[in-house]
């Protein structure tokens, strides 16, 4: 059985990331890897903050910090918000760890042995104001492609386009806003991706990228198509890895640092070495999911902005090493989650972000809305009105409702213990084999990565229990043949001790208070097979149960009226 190693995009230390950067790579890995724990996979699930580059340095400058310790404190910010999130990760770790610098710098130094880096004299902007070199984030302007008048230096936000800090019209400097720039030049380090052009064609043919989402896949195509252009991998900042001086003396003296999306895929492999250096022993072996690791499937989770450089940039780094680094296998990608048509933004901060959304709301709210909603083909929009449907239909009435209403009634007429009533008889064979069969669907969807698709499985799971419930009707059964209700109630509890186990990738605050509602000694269950699932067996009579609290309580429309107030609605 394959190992799976599971990263997903690294979040920027600048600032609280919103419901976008959520849905589009950490909560879908999260999702996948509980669920792929579950199967009995041996996971380990990585990520990190991607603290290099010119956002940090700016966004420090911001806070009045140095930038070391504003990605300290945002780091540690970060890691609470998605702990609260439910966020399962393995390790969370940090680029600007030592472990990372390292790998870096050596695979730096491969990269140079093996004739895939040089050195080259640029013309690069110079700010005559500021007294410094500009790296590409620290000049903004007009992109020459959407208009769009706040495009980076390195790629428009908008548009998504890698450009040139020349390309922009109107440029000025991110630091003083001034526009007194000059073109000087100065000796930065190349990746020679054009010799490495046929290499990555072939491995990306070969390794089953056919198999990806076509947005992943489609754009990864593309830039082959285009034809992979030599990049620079330095850049004159103050934070970040040194270029190694026993290579590029030169270079170090002036300080150079590698370009952020140089060092920041490596810190996939960085984190797992933080991960396995975190413990005193040698249990943890980091290199065996990433060197030689032929018995590993890697699944990589990332917005679509993301994918040019997962998907051919870091891969053309890992081959000229000449070195058996573990690749991707399966790059699920997702487009963007929009707020009310517009985009989610960190910069602008618009729409919702983590740390507010923990305010409102249970992380279980958030999780189960954005995943059914995950804008897996297409962009999705975000609204209060929509958010509010999913979670007052699904969560508050379909299973939230079936919970609470079958508990509360057993106790009410039958005490304190599953009740035994009547053997099971044919409504109870039919609702097993309905059930096997939407779970079947259930983990085919979730072994593709559709998570839409399995989304609706598990609420049409969730669906059959109360349509079960309303056939059998046991309030009415109760008053003419009570042990046929003890019979529909007890196949009811088994229905939620399923849901619990079941429902544990998406909710699992709820599927745990849903299966502490059963005091059964031995309850080891990882996951139900659908054969498993149909005998609907699992919680025997004469088991204790409690009723939890409300699980889920409806969205009112004064509340609608609140968060549209705080976070802005349709009018936007």
């Amino acid at each position: 059985m394959a190992r799976h190693l599971i990263t997903s995009a690294l979040p920027y230390i600048n600032g609280i990331k919103h419901l976008g950067n959520m849905v589009g790579s950490m909560l879908p890995a999260d999702v996948y890897s509980r669920y792929m724990r579950q199967r009995g996979h041996d996971v380990l699930y990585i990520c990190a903050t991607d603290e290099h580059g010119t956002p940090a340095e700016l966004a420090a400058k911001d806070a009045g910090q140095s930038v070391d310790a504003f990605c300290a404190e945002q780091h540690d910010k970060q890691k609470a918000i998605y702990e609260g999130f439910g966020l399962d990760f393995d390790y969370f770790g940090r680029s600007s760890s030592r472990e990372n610098v390292e790998l870096t710098q050596h695979f730096a130094r491969k990269l140079h042995e093996n004739g895939f880096i040089e050195e080259r004299a640029i013309r690069q902007v110079f700010s005559v104001t500021d007294d410094r070199f500009l790296p590409d984030r620290y000049i903004v302007g007009t992109c020459p492609h959407c208009g769009y008048d706040k495009a980076r230096g390195d790629q428009c936000e908008n548009c998504t386009r890698v450009l040139d800090p020349t390309d922009l019209i109107d440029a000025r400097s991110a630091i003083s806003g001034s526009g007194e720039l000059e073109v000087r030049e100065t000796k930065h380090l190349f990746l020679l991706q054009s010799k490495l052009q046929h290499e990555v064609e072939g491995w990306l043919d070969g390794n089953g990228s056919k198999e990806w989402p076509t947005l992943a896949s489609s754009i990864a195509h593309k830039w082959l198509t285009e034809g992979l252009q030599d990049r620079a991998i330095t850049r004159d900042l103050d934070w970040g890895v040194p270029v190694p001086a026993d290579v590029w003396p030169e270079l170090a003296a002036e300080g150079k640092v590698f370009y952020v999306w140089f060092d920041a895929p490596i810190e996939y492999i960085g984190a797992t070495k933080e991960w396995a250096d975190a413990v005193s022993d040698d249990s943890r072996d980091w290199k065996s999911w990433w060197y030689e690791a032929d018995d590993v499937r890697y699944t990589e989770f990332m917005a679509k902005d993301n994918v040019p450089f997962h998907s051919v940039m870091f891969p053309a780094t890992q081959l000229g090493t000449r070195e058996p680094w573990k690749k991707v296998d399966f790059l699920k990608a997702f487009n963007w989650l929009n707020y009310y048509g517009g985009k989610f933004s960190t910069s602008q901060r618009r729409g919702i972000f983590t740390d507010a959304a923990l305010e409102l709301l249970p992380a279980d709210y958030w999780r189960y809305f954005l995943i059914a909603n995950a804008p897996e083909s297409d962009d999705t929009s975000f609204t209060w009105e929509l958010f509010s449907s999913s979670v007052n239909k699904d969560l508050a009435d379909t299973l939230g409702n079936f919970v609470n209403r079958v508990l509360s009634f057993s106790r009410k007429r039958f005490g304190d213990e599953v009740p035994a009533g009547a053997e099971a008889g044919a409504a109870e064979q039919k609702l097993g084999a309905e059930i096997a069969g939407l779970l079947a669907e259930y983990e085919g969807h979730m072994d593709a990565l559709q998570f839409r698709k399995a989304s609706a499985s598990l609420r049409a799971l969730w669906s059959a229990g109360n349509s079960y419930l309303e056939e059998k009707a046991p309030w009415l059964e109760i008053k003419t043949d009570k042990d046929a209700a003890a019979l529909t109630l007890r196949t009811a509890m088994n229905l939620i001790h399923l849901y619990a186990v079941v429902s544990e990738p998406f909710i699992p605050a709820s599927a745990k208070a849903m299966r502490d509602a059963f005091a059964l000694e031995n309850d080891t269950a990882v996951w139900v097979s659908p054969q498993e699932a149909e005998a609907l067996a699992s919680v025997p009579a004469g088991t204790p149960f409690t009723v939890p609290p409300v699980l889920f309580a409806k969205i009112t429309e004064e509340d609608l009226e609140t968060y549209r107030a705080r976070f802005g609605g349709a009018e936007q």
